[in-house]
C-alpha cells in the first residue's frame, strides 16, 4: 500500500514541500481501517473517497483520500484545518467541498498522466 501525492495538490495543500510534522500525520492517518467512506460524484472507476481525522502540531486536520480499490493505494486529495470551508463539512452537501473535489480530481489526473507525483510507502 502506498500514499500518492500529486505535485499540484501538494503545492495547494502544503506549499513547496510537505513539512516533516505533516508528513508524520499523513503516515499515521493513511489507514483504510481508520478512515470513513464518503459519497462522491464523478470519481474514477474503481475508486472510493475516504475521510480521516488527525491531529497535527497545528491542530485538528481533515484529510480526504481517493482509494484505488484494486491495489489499496491512497491518493491524497485534501489536508485541511477543520475550520476551513472544505474541512468543516466534508460531504457532497457542502458546495465548497464539492467544487474543490472536482478541481482536485482534475489536478490528480493531470499529474498522474504527467508523472508529477511522489509516492510514500506505508507499512
Amino acid at each position: 500500500m502506498a500514499l500518492i501525492v500529486s505535485h499540484q495538490i501538494r503545492t495547494r495543500e502544503f506549499g513547496k514541500s510537505i513539512p516533516e510534522a505533516d508528513r508524520k500525520v499523513l503516515e499515521r492517518s493513511a489507514r483504510i481501517a481508520l478512515a470513513t467512506p464518503i459519497a462522491g460524484e464523478g470519481l474514477p472507476r474503481g475508486t472510493r473517497l475516504l475521510k480521516a481525522y488527525a491531529t497535527s502540531p497545528d491542530g485538528p486536520r481533515r484529510i480526504v483520500y481517493l482509494l484505488s480499490v484494486a491495489d489499496a493505494d491512497l491518493f491524497l486529495l485534501f489536508f485541511r484545518d477543520k475550520k476551513d470551508s472544505v474541512g468543516a463539512n466534508i460531504t457532497m452537501k457542502n458546495k465548497a467541498f464539492k467544487a474543490q473535489l472536482h478541481k482536485h480530481l482534475g489536478m490528480l489526473g493531470e499529474d498522474i498522466e504527467n508523472g508529477a507525483y511522489d509516492v510514500m510507502e506505508l507499512s
